[in-house]
């Protein structure tokens, strides 16, 4: 990524008030303002921020309902799903097949200026194109169909069908998604090669570890902050500290208020009644007992209204400190206590062996076979103690079913109050139980699928996990960090992400292929 030194402090993505609602009015942004130089950038955020809606609303795919929206230079926008049309030769892909016609028209004899605009400067067009592709090992092949790729690969045609073109902003939604570990590693080579600035949305931890800055989309505003991922969470975890500490004095205060307003009253009410006592037993002149009444209402009024104004100037400032701590910090899954010998067998085959609680990934390229191994270690029982699975393809027979129904059914033999409790420690709780599958998210079919994985008995020792980040969040993403670091039983993880392998503490890799 580039250096400080080298960054060009001149706006590259300027936004100025911009607006944006959805066709039903559904307002998505209000009046966001931000400026960054040229960088290479992530934005984060959770689902449902607005991040794709940004991207392409930069890229001019969508236009504000107002305010403005400048870039220096030609912008592209790759996004996740690229090429619906896997007939597309790579040339049609990259969007040089009108200059390769045009330069061969020319080449056989034509004069038509129509070609000559069609080719412009682009006469080395195709040498560019085989060269980006060859220094991505890609096939070089321009007549080749996209459908004859990999993913990976596909996903890489993609970057370079922009790349090729020469823009000044390029904007990547989940480059990495689905990517083994050398078709990563290749994005991390383009985007290392890109002279211009860089915005790529990712839940991929590595990737958001080699940004320059990180842009925050939350409650529809854009922070900028200097640095990586890792610096970013630093900052607002020591914020939310802060924002936490601040809440708990402004409570305090409130209370001490409150007393102190309680016992004024008391204290009032007292002396009200030793007043009345004294007129009735006429200790002193009627006269003067109305007198000293009145003027004692009145300081009463006064001083009841100050301990009011006080109580409520404590209120105030301890609801403007709540706006402080935010609502997508501190909830947690909480995994079940596990406990497991260390040298206890757990997975007993020539191929992968585990004993105790050890922590291990299974590495290796699309298609090496660690899912197929997977598979075969459940089927010929080389897994020789109970063990919780969640695949890499969460399905459900009927989406039509609520979370609780759908784990009540699995579940038969657990009570359904017992079910509630188990769906609670996923961040489940109260009506998010009652909500129907069709409607969660990536992160929430996860949480159902790993609660539903893990409410067996006897209780699982080993948990297996295959590519469980994909189509996530970064939030959700950091979760599944949490409750991995938290559970103390075996673990095999399949993950090509070498910052969430890192973030969840590996003790070892085993490498297919």
């Amino acid at each position: 990524m580039s250096t400080p030194s080298s960054v060009d402090l001149a706006p590259s993505i300027t936004l100025s008030d911009v607006s944006y609602s959805w066709p039903d009015g559904t307002p998505v942004f209000d009046e966001l303002s931000f400026s960054v130089p040229r960088a290479v950038y992530s934005l984060v955020g959770a689902n449902g921020a607005g991040k794709t809606t940004l991207l392409r609303l930069i890229a001019g795919q969508l236009v504000p309902t107002s305010g403005s929206i400048a870039t220096t230079g030609e912008v592209s926008l790759v996004p996740q799903h690229a090429f619906s049309d896997t007939s597309l030769t790579i040339a049609s892909a990259l969007g040089i097949e009108p200059i390769r016609a045009a330069i061969s028209a020319i080449e056989a004899g034509s004069v038509d200026g129509a070609h000559f605009d069609a080719v412009g400067d682009d006469w080395d067009i195709e040498a560019r194109a085989t060269s980006e592709l060859a220094a991505l090992g890609l096939p070089t092949d321009l007549d080749r169909s996209v459908g004859t790729l990999s993913g990976g690969e596909a996903t890489l045609l993609a970057i370079v069908s922009q790349i090729v073109h020469s823009p000044a902003v390029l904007l990547l939604d989940e480059p990495t998604n689905n990517l083994d570990t050398d078709s990563r590693a290749r994005v991390f080579e383009l985007i290392d090669r890109f002279a211009g600035t860089v915005l790529v949305v990712s839940h991929d931890l590595e990737l958001l570890e080699r940004v320059d800055a990180t842009l925050e989309l939350y409650h529809g505003d854009v922070r900028v902050f200097g640095g990586p991922y890792s610096f970013y969470r630093e900052v607002v975890e020591s914020e939310q500290a802060t924002a936490q500490a601040a809440v708990a004095n402004a409570a305090n205060d409130l209370r001490k208020q409150r007393r102190e307003m309680v016992n004024a009253q008391i204290a009032l009410d007292r002396r009200a009644r030793t007043a009345a006592k004294a007129e009735r037993e006429k200790r002193v002149p009627k006269i003067i007992a109305h007198l000293r009444r009145d003027a004692a209402e009145k300081s009463a009024g006064r001083f009841r209204n100050e301990h009011r104004d006080d109580v409520t100037a404590a209120a105030g400032r301890l609801e403007s400190v709540r706006d402080d701590v935010r609502s997508d910090r501190g909830a947690r899954i909480t995994m079940p206590d596990v406990a497991l010998g260390s040298s206890a067998q757990v997975i007993v085959d020539d191929r992968l062996r585990m004993d105790g609680p050890e922590r291990v990934a299974l590495t290796g390229r699309n298609g090496s076979g660690k899912t197929t191994l997977i598979a075969d270690l459940i089927d010929n029982e080389r897994i020789v103690v109970p063990y919780a699975y969640v695949p890499q393809q969460i399905s459900f027979d009927d989406p039509a079913q609520t979370v609780v129904e759908f784990v009540g059914k699995r579940h038969p033999e657990v009570d359904g109050q017992d079910v509630r409790a188990h769906l609670a420690r996923f961040l489940f709780r109260g009506s998010r139980g009652d909500r129907r599958l069709d409607e969660l998210s990536g992160g929430e079919r996860l949480r159902v699928a790993l609660a539903d994985a893990l409410l067996v008995d006897p209780d699982p020792k080993l948990l297996i996990m295959d590519e469980p980040t994909n189509n996530l969040d970064i939030d959700t993403v950091e979760e599944l960090v949490t409750a991995l670091r938290d559970w103390s039983g075996a673990l095999l993880l399949v993950s090509h992400d070498a910052g969430f392998r890192d973030e969840v503490g590996i003790d070892r890799e085993v490498t297919l292929g």
